[in-house]
């Protein structure tokens, strides 16, 4: 994001109109006319089918022609000549099988995809990116989407960054383990991940390959096996290194395939060029030097050569952490491949509907002094500040604030030139010079100039909008808050009203030792104007069986 520029956050023309987006593709057929060749391919198909009218069109039959001999009849070969199909002994219809002569039964589907591993993907707004973006809205003072500008930084990586978090199991333990390359800080699910790509990328910083020549290999040899996805060639089957080699390269490269399906891709090759080849690679023994040791040491084999880096080096290069920071342009190249799946799928949502990095995108606003409102009670707009009414009856303003707001409210969806036209028109633009030069703009008349700082004023303070497409509009007048009901005072004895806020259900206490109201009765809670009342019912108890009294 260093290289950057604010050309790249350029609201201004990230909410112009699709039309204006996109350059004119009027003219994108003009040069294909079609060739000579291209176009007489239909008289050579009908030469090749044995057409008998080349070149020429099939003939249009009138209403008063006599129809061909035999039209309408089907042939005696044909199917619907034959009759309906017969069934199977079985009962089911022949159709109902497909190539082969397989049956619904043993058609088989895709596999399900694996699961993603679980891991916690978070999207973070580049700090510069975001500065630019205030900058530009308090410049302007206009007010935008923000999800549109969360989509916006969507588009380029190196307008984000990504923070990875493995997440824990309830008992403790970590539900997907996250380790980090020290090298180049690239994310892996494995140690196994990270040290294939160690050996593939940084292998010369560890250790360095030295050849010495050797005899080589005795005896006649006419051809040599070669994998035939790879192409590296594993010499002849009856050599005493060649069921290494195979396991090895198999190890290697082909781990994900089953070693008897790597094993019959494997082909025998009569080449002379290929068997000299192979000879040649025999005639050097390699082994490895190890770099960055205070004691020289040669390591004869890459399985020693691995055995060596996991006891030496892999605890400091290799690390597991808890968190991982990305940035957008290195989450790209990911080579972990289910690691990459995730980071795609968490991409794509977030693509579809950007929550998580509005809700960043918005407190980084909010830092920066910036206000937020909805506009219709549904999307969100970031601006220099909120509405706010302006009352001009209680408020002194002057002639040129009062025309402005005025007009606005006069001509909805007004744009700021047109307000400009309407309110302090300017001269008439002298004519363009012969050379075909485009004429320069005038500069604006002190009218004008009055116009555009109250109409500044206006914004900064709320009390005029304008939106992202450049129309403007005015701070509406709140409506009047209902006001709240009075309590009505209870009669001295009378239980006690305790209003529950979350079930609006009253409860009614007394002192004890004294008889409480009647327990059948409804009573319900205030509430506010145009809520439903929700009441209370208890069922009251049975009567209790009349005892006589004793004197």
């Amino acid at each position: 994001m260093s290289k950057s520029s604010d050309q790249d956050f350029d609201l201004e023309l990230h909410f112009l109109p699709a039309w204006a987006q996109k350059p004119s593709q009027e003219t994108r057929y003009s040069d294909f006319g079609g060739s000579a060749e291209s176009r007489g391919g239909d008289d050579q198909r009908r030469e090749r089918r044995g057409d008998r009218r080349p070149g020429g069109p099939r003939p249009q039959r009138g209403p008063g022609d006599r129809p061909r001999p035999g039209a309408g009849q089907r042939p005696p070969g044909s199917a619907e000549a034959r009759g309906p199909r017969p069934e199977r002994r079985d009962g089911r219809d022949r159709r109902d099988y497909g190539k082969g002569g397989r049956g619904p039964e043993r058609r088989t589907t895709a596999p399900p995809a694996p699961p993603l591993p679980d891991i916690q993907v978070a999207f973070t707004p580049d700090d510069k990116g975001v500065d630019s973006l205030a900058r530009q809205i308090k410049m302007t003072g206009r007010s935008y989407p923000l999800f549109d500008i969360a989509q916006m930084i969507l588009q380029k990586p190196e307008r984000y960054s990504l923070t990875l978090t493995a997440k824990k199991k309830p008992d403790g333990g970590i539900a997907q383990p996250l380790f980090v390359c020290a090298l180049d800080d690239t994310a892996w699910l494995s140690e196994e991940e990270a040290v294939r790509w160690i050996f593939e990328k940084h292998f010369e910083t560890f250790y360095q390959p030295d050849k010495t020549k050797v005899d080589p290999p005795k005896g006649t040899y006419t051809f040599v096996a070669q994998c035939g996805m790879s192409g590296t060639v594993l010499g002849p089957p009856n050599y005493h290194d060649y069921q290494v080699r195979l396991r090895k390269l198999h190890a290697e490269r082909f781990s994900r395939m089953p070693f008897d399906a790597f094993k019959a891709r494997v082909k025998i090759v009569k080449d002379e060029e290929t068997v000299k080849k192979w000879v040649e690679e025999q005639s050097w023994k390699v082994e490895y030097v190890c770099l960055n040791l205070p004691e020289p040491l040669r390591l004869g084999s890459r399985e020693e050569v691995e055995k060596h880096f996991r006891e030496t080096h892999l605890p400091n290069i290799v690390k597991q952490v808890d968190t991982a920071r990305l940035t957008g342009t290195a989450s790209r190249g990911v080579r972990s491949p289910d690691l990459a799946r995730l980071l795609r799928v968490s991409w794509e949502d977030q693509r579809r509907f950007p929550l998580q990095i509005a809700t960043v995108l918005s407190q980084q606003f909010a830092a920066r002094g910036l206000q937020f409102f909805k506009v219709g009670k549904t999307i969100t707009h970031v601006a220099v500040a909120r509405p706010h009414f302006l009352d001009m009856e209680a408020t002194p303003v002057s002639e040129g604030v009062r025309k402005i707001v005025e007009h606005i409210n006069a001509h909805p969806k007004i744009g700021r030139r047109d307000l400009l036209a309407a309110l302090a028109p300017a001269a008439t633009p002298s004519e363009a010079p012969a050379t075909g030069a485009q004429p320069e703009e005038p500069e604006p008349t002190p009218e004008q100039t009055a116009i555009i700082a109250d109409l500044h004023w206006l914004v900064h303070q709320g009390h005029v909008i304008e939106f992202a497409n450049g129309t403007l509009e005015t701070a509406k007048k709140p409506a009047p808050k209902p006001p709240k009901p009075e309590k009505t005072p209870q009669p001295e004895g009378a239980a006690e009203t305790i209003p529950i806020q979350e079930t609006n259900i009253s409860v009614e206490t007394s002192e004890p030792g004294t008889a409480g109201p009647d327990v059948g009765v409804p009573v319900s809670a205030p509430t506010e104007p145009g809520m439903a009342q929700h009441t209370s019912h208890v069922e009251p108890p049975e009567p209790e069986a009349a005892v006589p009294k004793q004197d």
